[in-house]
């Protein structure tokens, strides 16, 4: 009797945290001045990769693109890793504006995994292109570039 209420009390545990999980990703917030996350999971729910959604967390810092993070999924492991590797290098420095022109390179052998990441960024960078914030901080970062 003790040991089922002690699975029923795990299993609940199990359960509360996995449905926890997504909400602490879900998080699309200003968190310095000229800094935004955006949470790709809501706008890009129905873009999916191999396995299933892909979600990101992409940071933009002064206008440009400073970190791209995976977010849980279903993909493999070795697919996402490869596709991770080759997508986000081709967008980490760029500008919101650089990068929504920019036409990436596929990871070979995780082709779907690779444009599931490429249109959820695409997705978020026209969310965070369309805040007047990170349009501003995208002029100044291209007035530095000229000078």
């Amino acid at each position: 009797m003790k040991m089922n209420k002690l699975m029923t009390l795990l299993a609940v545990a199990a359960i509360a945290m996995t449905a926890a999980m997504p909400m602490q990703a879900k998080k699309k917030a200003t968190t310095k001045a000229g800094t935004q996350v955006v949470y790709t999971g809501e706008i890009a729910k129905k873009v999916i990769g191999y396995n299933g959604t892909t979600p990101l967390n992409i940071t933009i810092t002064g206008g440009r693109i400073t970190k791209i993070e995976a977010l849980p999924n279903q993909e493999g492991p070795s697919y996402m890793q490869r596709a991770t590797k080759k997508v986000f290098a081709q967008y980490e420095g760029l500008t919101v504006a650089e990068a929504l022109k920019l036409k990436p390179d596929v990871a070979t052998g995780a082709t779907y995994t690779s444009e599931a990441l490429i249109k959820n960024i695409q997705m978020g960078l026209k969310q965070a292109g369309s805040s007047k914030s990170t349009k501003k901080a995208a002029k100044k970062a291209t007035k530095k570039r000229k000078h």
